[in-house]
């Protein structure tokens, strides 16, 4: 069965999308502004691991390979990894949009998402999605230094040979975010590029001025 997308989009309206590439600035965005506003954020990477356990091999069989090492994980080809990355994050949607029709059935709902433009044609309005990008040259080291990757980062490092693994990696990631940041930039969806200059509470404000979420309940005046 196939929910027609007007129905999704009238299901989902409760919901805000932060989506956009890797260290792009979506996991700091969607806590600042669900501070500022008092609204639940719901991470899709934290819902992985509960959705695998409602997975079947036959219906989401990239979510449910097993790997024998890191050296199996990060080492295979470049273009197999790539698209593993892809089908994870589409065979995950079905479960996330569940999620997040019943967490926002009578309540606004951030989610700090990813979404391919396809997928954000289906499930949102331009007003409620807000892709935030960041060039994706290099980006396997900032990765592995955010605190809440550190199960990451001690998993690739426990590679053979961590350097070759990382690199491995960060020619898949930048296959996979590189295809979607050139997209966005050439969408009409509203999106930021990541800059030094600018803070993340200067991006979240851009951010809730797009969403027309008007002052906040309580931090920063914007």
């Amino acid at each position: 069965m196939r929910i027609q997308d007007h129905v999704l989009k009238e299901y989902l309206k409760n919901v805000y999308f932060i989506a956009g590439t890797a260290c792009g600035g979506k996991s700091t965005v969607s806590r600042l502004l669900g501070a500022w506003y008092s609204m639940p954020v719901y991470d899709v990477d934290a819902a992985f691991d509960r959705h695998r356990e409602l997975s079947t091999p036959a219906d989401q069989p990239d979510m449910n390979l097993v790997f024998a090492s890191a050296d199996a994980f990060f080492l295979r080809p470049v273009e197999e990894y790539s698209r593993w990355l892809v089908n994870n994050t589409r065979q995950q949607l079905d479960f996330v949009i569940l999620d997040l029709i019943r967490l926002s059935a009578d309540q606004r709902v951030l989610c700090d998402a990813h979404l391919f433009l396809d997928e954000a044609e289906a499930l949102t309005d331009e007003k409620r999605i807000a892709y935030l990008l960041r060039e994706p040259s290099g980006v396997i080291e900032e990765y592995c230094q955010r605190h809440d990757h550190e199960g990451f980062r001690r998993y690739i490092e426990s590679a053979a040979d961590p350097a070759v693994a990382k690199e491995n990696c960060q020619r898949a990631l930048e296959t996979v975010n590189r295809a979607l940041w050139e997209d966005v930039k050439g969408s009409r969806y509203f999106w930021l590029e990541r800059e030094d200059t600018r803070t993340a509470e200067a991006t979240a404000r851009l951010v809730a001025e797009h969403f027309g979420f008007g002052p906040p309940e309580v931090g920063p005046c914007v």
